[in-house]
């Protein structure tokens, strides 16, 4: 294992402090947890706040969400492990301001049964709280560590859309029902050249011949739907499209938005390529994408490979996707 680290027992620690200290405009954190909040909490006094989070190994998600027109905090849980029930109760009471807090939640066991604990624990407390479960991966029906399908890159387009929408005042009760409106309209799939290495474990998750991928793998590593020999990006881009059309059911003239996410391991040039034969592809087929967007944002440590998601848009969500936003990652 070759990594850029001290100690792996404190890899999150350290990261999370060098996060903070590069940039304070940003970022400040709630010593002794794995909170991160806005540096400018007080814009949003009256607003909901928005709260996401989940393991650590996904950077730039979630704390490189967290800012204006995106996220009021995001709790950091040890790498591919959820954050703790009280960890994310502080979150919550940090960013609400009187209106209430959001929870956008990816769907995993662990981090269902946490973001909910403490979601409990806060309306104890009178806060409101409400929240959305995103399992936009539609790669396999349950996994590893899901009941049902898996939260991925998607998550961070809903970030977008909800974090437009609470920066522009709408209410907890506007938020939950744009959440739930955009869920349905958002799926995700994956392929991975190579495995994630965990710091601790000190080797990959899972290993492919150097002529092998895996279609439909999960942001943890998670096993997928097919291995087979590695193809050119244009049969990549219409195995993910295949796949996702099964999904939405498209029609010519459809608006979507379209993100293609590096796992962590994928050069830019090479994301690029591949984004360039999807919106190919999705022309052929007469589709309008009104929105793109190609970055490493829900990565998976060092694993080789690209997701694409598409969100089939309606009403202003356009307009929320480009919304003015201030965070060290969007």
């Amino acid at each position: 294992m070759k990594k850029i680290i001290n100690d792996p027992k404190q890899v999150v620690e350290e990261m999370l402090q060098g996060m903070v200290k590069s940039y304070p405009d940003y970022l400040k954190r709630i010593p002794e947890t794995g909170v991160v909040y806005r540096t400018d909490l007080a814009k949003i006094a009256g607003k909901v706040g928005i709260v996401s989070g989940g393991g650590s190994g996904h950077e730039p998600a979630h704390a490189g969400f967290v800012g204006a027109g995106m996220l009021s905090a995001a709790v950091c849980g040890e790498v591919f492990t959820s954050p703790t029930p009280d960890q994310i109760f502080e979150a919550i009471k940090q960013v609400n301001s009187g209106a209430g807090v959001f929870l956008v939640i990816k769907n995993y066991s662990g981090d269902v049964m946490n973001f909910e604990m403490a979601q409990d624990m806060a309306e104890m407390e009178e806060i409101p709280v409400k929240s959305i479960v995103v399992d936009d991966d539609v790669a396999v029906e349950n996994s590893t560590y899901t009941q049902g399908r898996r939260g991925v890159a998607g998550t961070i387009l809903m970030h977008k859309i909800l974090g437009a929408a609470a920066d522009q005042g709408a209410s907890l009760d506007e938020i939950a029902d744009l959440a739930t409106a955009v869920l349905p309209n958002l799926k995700t799939v994956a392929v991975a050249l190579s495995g994630a290495t965990v710091p601790e474990v000190g080797k990959p998750g899972f290993v492919l011949a150097d002529d092998e991928i895996e279609y439909g793998v999960g942001i943890h590593g998670e096993p997928g739907y097919r291995r087979e020999k590695l193809q050119p990006s244009k049969k990549l881009a219409n195995e993910l499209i295949e796949k996702l059309r099964s999904e939405f059911r498209f029609r010519k003239g459809d608006a979507v938005a379209v993100l293609v996410n590096g796992m962590g391991a994928t050069p830019l040039m090479e994301q690029y390529v591949f984004m360039n034969d999807v919106l190919d592809q999705l022309a052929e087929e007469g589709l309008r994408v009104r929105f793109s967007k190609v970055g490493n944002l829900m990565t998976s440590l060092d694993m080789a490979g690209v997701s694409l998601t598409i969100l089939k848009i309606k009403d202003d969500w356009v307009d929320k996707l480009n919304y003015a936003t201030h965070t060290i990652a969007w």
